[in-house]
């Protein structure tokens, strides 16, 4: 009877583990690990809307910058130098194609990562008050070795510290 009820248990178990997974496959979830920071990817990123597009002809690269409610918000108002604690900024990045029906036209080729920049003043005191994280290619596998990565972050950041440490212009749309 014990063996009855153990098995009964486990194998219940099993079906609330698989329904969950495959519930979480159809919302658009994923299990996409956290990068050595502990920053987890932000859950409906893709869903976020549009604060400004960028063009990087140095590697070749389209970016479309979108932000969390709380980013988009500020983006609106004016008010990102600073931006507010809990604005989350995400850069979605593909290589340059061509379209193939209008040559002159740069379109969205193979997707290259995905990043984020977590705005924490407290937190992140060390890092201009951003928590940075990336994850790369479309299996979207955390970028960096240890927590330490978010310093070759930062240091590229460091230009623009007039501007929060943040590269992007907020998209004016009249």
């Amino acid at each position: 009877m014990k063996r009855i009820v153990y098995f009964l248990g486990l194998a219940s178990a099993l079906v609330a583990l698989l329904l969950a997974g495959v519930l979480n496959v159809r919302a658009g979830g994923s299990a996409v690990a956290p990068a050595p920071n502990g920053l987890e990817i932000p859950e409906g990123y893709r869903d976020w809307r549009i604060i400004a597009p960028s063009h990087r002809t140095d590697n070749n690269t389209l970016r479309v910058i979108v932000g969390n409610e709380k980013a988009v918000s500020a983006a609106r108002e004016g008010r990102t130098n600073p931006w507010p604690d809990g604005a989350i900024l995400g850069k979605i990045v593909w290589k340059d194609a061509t379209h193939e029906a209008w040559p002159a036209a740069t379109v969205p080729g193979s997707f290259v990562h995905a990043e984020f920049m977590v705005k924490d003043h407290t937190r992140y005191r060390d890092t201009g008050g951003w928590g940075f994280a990336r994850w790369v290619g479309p299996e979207q596998k955390p970028y960096g070795q240890g927590p330490e990565f978010v310093q070759e972050c930062f240091g590229c950041h460091l230009p623009v510290k007039n501007s929060d440490y943040v590269f992007t212009r907020p998209a004016v749309i009249p």
